[in-house]
């Protein structure tokens, strides 16, 4: 019930007699005191049940609507960062797998799940086995990753996973290729909050 008595004060007389106009008129009150969108549309919530039970003024809810909060816009690197963020990466390895985040798109589960066999160079394409939805799929590889995932290939001549971890039966954890495209960033002196997120939206 405060929050009626807030929005009667907020009127200087009874909210019996209010009307639609009356409660947006309240939600920009709000908004501009800097009142966060969840509490106002807390508010709204009290309001419309308080009209539509109490009083049974349901033509007020009809037009009485919620705040939708705006999305905020996700981070993404510039071509120069992303340049910048991959000849940073701690070792060959690091870069071929950040590489493939950003030249594929994949996710950082997809990047260290992948195969050797995954990698079809005649088709120019990578393999993706179960990926989001649990649904395999396939993405275009490019030249410019191909090059560098065989020369990834030829240092190590890893056997099985494309990018093993410290034990080269296991593949890389995400944990690891997330800190070293933390640290490739702190490297490059990129300030942005980078993930491997980042390097996905950044495709």
């Amino acid at each position: 019930m405060q929050r009626v008595k807030d929005f009667a004060a907020f009127l200087g007389r009874s909210p019996d007699l209010a009307g639609f106009e009356d409660v947006r008129r309240y939600q920009l009150h709000l908004a501009s005191r800097g009142v966060g969108v969840p509490t106002i549309n807390q508010t709204v919530s009290t309001l419309r049940f308080f009209f539509k039970v109490t009083l049974r003024r349901h033509e007020i809810v009809e037009h009485t609507h919620f705040i939708h909060e705006p999305r905020k816009l996700p981070v993404v690197l510039s071509v120069e960062e992303v340049a910048r963020l991959l000849d940073a990466a701690p070792g060959l390895k690091y870069k071929a797998a950040l590489s493939v985040a950003y030249g594929a798109g994949l996710r950082a589960n997809e990047v260290v799940s992948l195969k050797i066999s995954d990698i079809d160079s005649k088709r120019m394409i990578i393999r993706v086995e179960r990926a989001k939805g649990g649904k395999d799929r396939n993405v275009m590889l490019s030249p410019s990753l191909l090059d560098l995932l065989r020369a990834w290939w030829k240092a190590p001549r890893p056997q099985g996973w494309l990018f093993p971890g410290r034990d080269p039966a296991q593949p890389m954890t995400t944990r690891q290729l997330n800190r070293a495209c933390h640290a490739a960033a702190q490297v490059a002196e990129i300030y942005k909050r980078v993930s491997l997120h980042t390097l996905r939206q950044s495709f």
